[in-house]
């Protein structure tokens, strides 16, 4: 493993876009994980989102990690780089050359994967305890870890995306090509989930069609993208001025949505390998 590490290291040392990427990444990062401090005009309306409830426990752990995880393309453009670049100037051929296996290659992007996730994963954490206990209502213990699952699920949100990237990376090769392909299937997705929800709640009106929505099963929710997003649910209803419009916030486990992401993540890993395996480089 360290001989891996090393190896990417030295890669991407001298790789401009890795840097540029990865530090812009994080200085996005925490700075967005703290914009709940600033004051917003929406339609001559002054919100202030520490106010609307942001940063109260437990729901901050939805919050923060569902904000966050809007960069998620930051980093999975510096996987799909780093990874279009060794075939672009031929240094996975070399490598192969020098002796690495495609074991050793697909090992060696895992881990740099990983180690993007667990720091990205360690840094919202650390930022979301310390925005908690200086802003929130409560900090009694029964509400501070209530819903830290969610973190739980950012991991495996970040790990699968730059899974699905890697993938995609080693199936096109070119970076062009694997933004098109993203594109495409999340087009794809959107259009799949839209006729299922149409057929399902066609002719349905009030709780009956809320109820459906949210408790039905829905084989859109299995596919990539999609499940990869249900395993954070948008916290905006869990706003103080929604709950003054009368929007209940009512959360159920994605545990699907949770299996298809372990499901998928392995499919990426295997597929991608395959590919590298039957491949004439």
């Amino acid at each position: 493993m360290l001989k891996l590490l090393k190896l990417e290291y030295y890669k991407n040392l001298n790789y401009r876009p890795f840097k540029v990427f990865t530090i812009l990444y994080f200085a996005i990062l925490i700075a967005l994980l703290f914009i709940g401090l600033a004051e917003f005009t929406i339609f001559g309306s002054t919100i202030n989102f520490k106010e609307q409830g942001m940063y109260d426990f437990p729901a901050i752990w939805n919050f923060t990690t569902w904000t966050v995880a809007l960069l998620k393309i930051f980093l999975g453009l510096i996987i799909v780089f780093s990874i279009s670049q060794e075939f672009s100037n031929r240094m996975f051929k070399q490598n192969t050359i020098d002796g690495l296996s495609r074991e050793e290659f697909i090992g060696s992007k895992l881990i740099t994967i990983t180690i993007f996730t667990v720091i990205s994963t360690i840094v919202v954490s650390a930022i979301t305890m310390y925005l908690g206990f200086q802003y929130s209502k409560t900090t009694e213990s029964a509400q501070v870890y209530a819903e830290i699952f969610f973190i739980g699920n950012y991991f495996l949100k970040l790990f699968t995306f730059f899974c699905f990237f890697m993938f995609l990376s080693i199936l096109l090769r070119k970076s062009i090509f694997v933004f098109l392909a993203f594109f495409a299937l999340w087009v794809v997705e959107l259009i799949v989930g839209g006729i299922e929800t149409f057929a399902k709640v066609s002719g349905m009106q009030g709780p009956q069609r809320n109820e459906i929505l949210q408790n039905d099963f829905f084989f859109s929710r299995l596919l990539p993208l999609e499940s990869m997003s249900s395993l954070i649910p948008s916290p905006v209803i869990r706003l103080n001025m929604a709950k003054a419009m009368g929007l209940k916030y009512e959360f159920t486990y994605p545990t699907e949505s949770l299996i298809a992401c372990l499901v998928w993540c392995a499919i990426f890993i295997v597929g991608s390998y395959w590919i590298l395996k039957k491949r004439d480089w």
